[in-house]
């Protein structure tokens, strides 16, 4: 979507009432016949827009795509929408590599979504796919605080839409009350000694997908009855990323009000080995806290198995 067509839709989304040509015309430096067809080029889109004496007026969105999901994005970012990609983290990188910035990466399926440690990640179509590029001004040792952030806000979407969501030491988002996953969080950077030159956030959330079509260790908001409009999900995880990426002080409160970890006996694997005992904090920027026999225990990654009470 060209940036003239991006701020037209901006402009109406942010308008209470409807537009009038001229107006968009000088707001956006173009010619009225130029606004004429960037509105056509929006209805071919899917976009329904009425026009009428008083102006333009958006009077309904695409379900999906990268013009839908910034119609009303209150966070400033670029979406670049794919039908099929093999994965939005590759891409990400690729965007990254070519100097870009605040830009999502969204796909409608994935064909080679990953999780952590490279395990595959069941990607079809009515899931969100999306991949954050962001450039922030911090030091590689804080990278982990973004994993937290991305978490917290996949959580609060599914919230938001209805299903109860939890979060598993660093970044699972599971049902509550169960260990199925609703959606996964993987964090790519590259770095300097001082500061991180680029880092992606990859978001896996199973939106509107029935529970056939995924593993049995796995679920979805549709099948959890939820608001299976992904749209507004992909949405609120890009807001509440952008929040918290800004406030980072807020985050790991945030992450504390909704683990499911903190509590609970845990094993976690790490490359030293094991480590098991009662969770019982995580620290900045994002350890987990374990008391051990031996004491307490700072585990800063690993694989999180959530044990049954003794």
């Amino acid at each position: 979507m060209t940036g003239t067509r991006r701020r037209l839709l901006r402009t109406l989304a942010d308008a209470d009432d409807p537009v009038a040509g001229p107006a968009l015309a000088d707001a956006l430096d173009v010619s009225r016949a130029a606004v004429w067809k960037h509105i056509e080029a929006l209805r071919d889109a899917g976009f329904d827009i009425e026009s009428g004496a008083d102006g333009y007026v958006v009077r309904a969105v695409p379900d999906y795509g990268a013009a839908a999901i910034e119609f009303g994005l209150d966070a400033p970012y670029t979406i670049e929408y794919h039908e099929r990609l093999p994965s939005t983290n590759d891409r990400a990188r690729e965007l990254a590599a070519a100097g870009e910035s605040d830009v999502v990466v969204v796909a409608d399926e994935q064909t080679g979504g990953r999780g952590r440690l490279d395990r595959p990640w069941v990607s079809p179509s009515g899931g969100v796919w999306a991949s954050l590029l962001v450039r922030p001004d911090r030091p590689p040792a804080h990278a982990p605080l973004f994993t937290l952030v991305a978490a917290v806000a996949v959580t609060r979407a599914c919230r938001e839409a209805g299903v109860d969501a939890v979060i598993k030491w660093p970044n699972d988002v599971l049902l509550a009350g169960s260990e199925r996953k609703l959606a996964g969080v993987l964090t790519e950077m590259e770095g300097e000694a001082d500061r991180v030159s680029w880092l992606v956030a990859g978001v896996g959330a199973n939106v509107d997908i029935a529970a056939t079509d995924l593993p049995e260790t796995a679920t979805s908001v549709r099948a959890a009855g939820g608001d299976d409009d992904r749209r507004r999900f992909c949405q609120r995880v890009i807001e509440t990323f952008h929040e918290y990426r800004t406030e980072p002080a807020s985050v790991l409160p945030a992450w504390r009000d909704h683990a499911v970890t903190l509590g609970r006996r845990v094993r976690v694997e790490t490359p030293g080995g094991a480590v098991e005992g009662t969770a019982v904090d995580v620290r900045f920027p994002g350890a987990l806290v374990i008391r051990t026999d031996g004491g307490e225990r700072v585990v800063h990654a690993g694989d999180c198995e959530h044990l049954r009470p003794a």
